[in-house]
């Protein structure tokens, strides 16, 4: 039994959608489910529609329109019988967001991000099911939301496995015998029946929870890329593929940053042995990256590159010691405001943390820190992490920069970079 997962690259228009039908006419014969993700940037549309709704701008209505608009135009360009019940399903899908923008905001921003961009994944598996059974592919949508539990804890729903893996084990098994199940990426719903995600970029995890429920042989997920690279193309001319990974790197490239795959998509994996493909949905033939159990490091070093980072340096306002009770409050503080952490070192009186630049989060966080703590800070920097590096992998990346802060271990170097010409 295998599980594929294709991105919002893989779903962007039709023909990219009559390619997805292409590969997965290849397995139809296989005991195989899908997951399919947002159409290309749509989640990144959704969110400025919330953004609109919440601080109730004028250009509202003009967001969601163009949403929706190219989503029909997609289904226009697939099916020609416009009977088809895939035009009334994604209108009645779309109808679910206008009951909530009929209304002035009431709720928590982050419950409605997760009642309003979840709309996003319903919509492309609908689209992609229905366009599966009229080329003869026997296809059952799901709504993950009645497979996937997690509890209240919106933009970040943490999974209960239990409850999940007997709602999985009950219906999919049999499913899989004369079905192709489509479901969603990145979503989950709670006892209340209400949505739920699980951090952008999820859909990978979705796919990890449902291999491992199902003990599947192996995931594959499907990208614009030939696989896992050692640096990404954007920063980099000359790229390496990266044949095979070992569980603990593609762990360790994915929690400092690497955008191939989701932080938490491994460990469900690696705890039931499950091999992970990363493959090109453009070229088929090409077989990509294998992530699996190796006593194998890597051969090659890998860069991981993230921009617009904030360096943030929290004192004591004493100068006393930073101790054990002075981070309790501190990291207390960063999970409140759900800030995760990318770099972090400490002194004896300072300790200092590299995060992503957010308008909404740091702001809020800071004030707080504020209060027991003298906190400074500095924007505009990048954070380079090097996994295996020498000295002229460190001098590649240094070129016209200058370091504001470095972290050494045997394995990897982190250093918080900004541009010489900034001062």
């Amino acid at each position: 039994m295998q599980v594929f997962k294709f991105g919002g690259a893989s779903v962007k228009n039709a023909e990219s959608i009559k390619n997805l039908a292409k590969i997965i006419e290849t397995y139809k014969n296989d005991s195989l489910l899908v997951i399919v993700s947002a159409m290309d940037k749509t989640t990144n549309r959704l969110e400025g529609l919330l953004n609109a709704y919440f601080n109730q701008t004028d250009d509202l209505h003009k967001i969601f329109d163009e949403i929706k608009n190219y989503h029909y135009k997609i289904i226009e360009e697939l099916f020609h019988d416009k009977s088809n019940p895939i035009f009334d399903d994604v209108a009645n899908t779309f109808v679910e967001i206008d009951w909530i923008i009929e209304e002035e905001p009431q709720d928590e921003y982050d419950y409605l991000y997760d009642q309003i961009v979840s709309i996003g994944e319903m919509v492309s598996t609908k689209i992609v099911s229905a366009y599966l059974q009229q080329q003869n592919i026997p296809t059952k949508w799901l709504d993950v939301r009645n497979y996937i539990h997690t509890d209240n804890t919106y933009r970040e729903g943490n999974i209960d496995w239990v409850k999940t893996e007997e709602s999985i084990q009950q219906d999919i098994p049999k499913l899989l015998e004369n079905y192709i199940p489509i479901t969603q990426g990145f979503l989950g719903g709670t006892s209340e029946n209400f949505t739920t995600t699980l951090g952008r970029e999820g859909s990978d995890y979705s796919a990890a929870v449902f291999a491992a429920c199902l003990n599947a042989e192996s995931v594959t997920i499907w990208k614009d890329v030939p696989g896992v690279l050692n640096a990404d193309p954007k920063w980099f001319n000359s790229t390496e593929l990266i044949p095979e990974l070992s569980y603990v790197d593609a762990i360790e490239l994915s929690y400092y940053g690497a955008s191939i795959i989701h932080p938490k998509t491994i460990k469900p994996l690696e705890n039931k042995g499950i091999i992970l493909n990363v493959r090109s949905f453009i070229d088929t033939n090409n077989v990509g990256t294998v992530i699996r159990k190796t006593k194998d490091r890597l051969s090659i070093p890998s860069f991981i590159f993230k921009i617009d980072q904030v360096l943030i340096n929290i004192l004591p306002k004493d100068f006393s010691f930073i101790l054990e009770d002075n981070l309790s409050q501190i990291f207390s503080l960063f999970y409140k405001y759900k800030v995760k952490i990318n770099m972090m070192h400490n002194s004896a009186i300072n300790f200092s943390v590299s995060v992503d630049n957010d308008s909404e989060k740091i702001p809020k966080l800071i004030e707080e820190l504020n209060k027991d703590f003298k906190v400074s800070y500095k924007e505009n920097l990048e954070l380079a992490t090097i996994r295996y590096y020498n000295q002229d992998t460190i001098d590649r990346v240094l070129v016209n920069k200058e370091i504001i802060l470095e972290v050494k271990n045997s394995y990897t170097c982190q250093m918080l970079i900004r541009n010489k010409a900034i001062n």
